[in-house]
């Protein structure tokens, strides 16, 4: 039987910051955008903005959790994870019965689907239901059911989706009931550092998911295509930033995350194998936290 430990560890808590930066980075749009129009008062605040913002990291962070038990349990049943080398596997350590895990992701994700219709009623946008219901099944079909796209090299593509466009826009939407640019723009940033962590991951495993006939883009790319995405996606979201610096110019602090880019792709793209990408694992969650917090202050400011 698993420990609590080994369930946490199995949760993968370096990828939670993949949940809670699109939350950050759709937030500070919200609030920029209010006070840009004029909307914006210490009452629609505490109203609003928080319940709304903290309902949906309710959200991220239960389907972040849920995929990543999905993983574990659709991965270990394939016998993918039999030889893996990066971080500890519930189901491919036997650590814990299948089962158990499934039920593990199936609850996460029920609670993410639960956290979702409460915001979408808060904020009366009951269209967002077929979103959420997209997203959910996205968690689970990324590794789960008879052709899971995670094989097929589509898992970046979706998290792009899923954890940058869709949940830094829904996320600012859900407060303003307004599309914007900046929103727009951050949820690109923030869906190129998810990419970078899914890339990680990738990357480390292509040997092995080579011969579990596991295709993801990585696979697809190969070696050195991978690591150059890989420093592309950890680059241009400070690139995408530059427009926002001009209209709000506080949103420069971003550029005190870049040393915590250079320093990750440096060391991808000089080659590091094997159990030398798990502390780039830990530093693309981090830069993607890092910056998705200091374009928060810059917006906010």
């Amino acid at each position: 039987m698993a420990t609590v430990s080994q369930w946490i560890e199995g949760a993968r808590p370096r990828t939670w910051p993949a949940a809670v930066a699109p939350v950050a980075a759709g937030t500070g749009s919200a609030i920029w955008q209010l006070r840009s129009i004029g909307e914006l008062d210490a009452g629609i605040v505490a109203t609003v903005v928080l319940p709304r913002a903290l309902l949906a990291l309710a959200v991220a962070l239960a389907l972040q959790i849920g995929v990543n038990y999905a993983n574990d349990y659709s991965d270990g049943i394939r016998g993918t994870d039999d030889d893996r080398v990066g971080p500890f596997r519930l189901t491919g350590s036997r650590a814990a019965a299948p089962a158990t895990v499934k039920r593990a992701a199936i609850g996460s994700l029920a609670a993410g689907a639960v956290f979702g219709v409460v915001l979408i009623a808060v904020a009366g946008i009951w269209w967002a239901l077929v979103v959420g219901a997209a997203a959910v099944a996205a968690a689970w079909f990324y590794t789960g059911g008879k052709k899971p796209y995670g094989y097929l090299g589509l898992g970046e593509l979706f998290v792009f989706v899923f954890f940058g466009l869709v949940a830094v826009n829904g996320t600012a939407y859900a407060i303003t009931l307004r599309f914007g640019w900046v929103a727009l723009l951050a949820s690109i940033a923030i869906g190129l550092l998810a990419v970078a962590i899914m890339l990680t991951n990738n990357l480390r495993d292509i040997p092995t998911d080579t011969v579990a006939g596991k295709r993801t883009l990585a696979v697809r790319l190969g070696d050195r295509g991978t690591r150059l995405l890989f420093a592309a996606t950890m680059l241009l979201p400070f690139v995408l930033m530059v427009p926002v610096m001009v209209v709000q110019w506080p949103v420069a602090l971003v550029l005190l995350a870049l040393p915590f880019a250079i320093i990750p792709a440096r060391t991808v793209l000089r080659g590091a194998a094997g159990r030398d990408l798990i502390p780039v694992l830990g530093a693309s969650g981090k830069l993607e936290l890092l910056f998705s917090l200091l374009l928060l202050a810059g917006l906010v400011l």
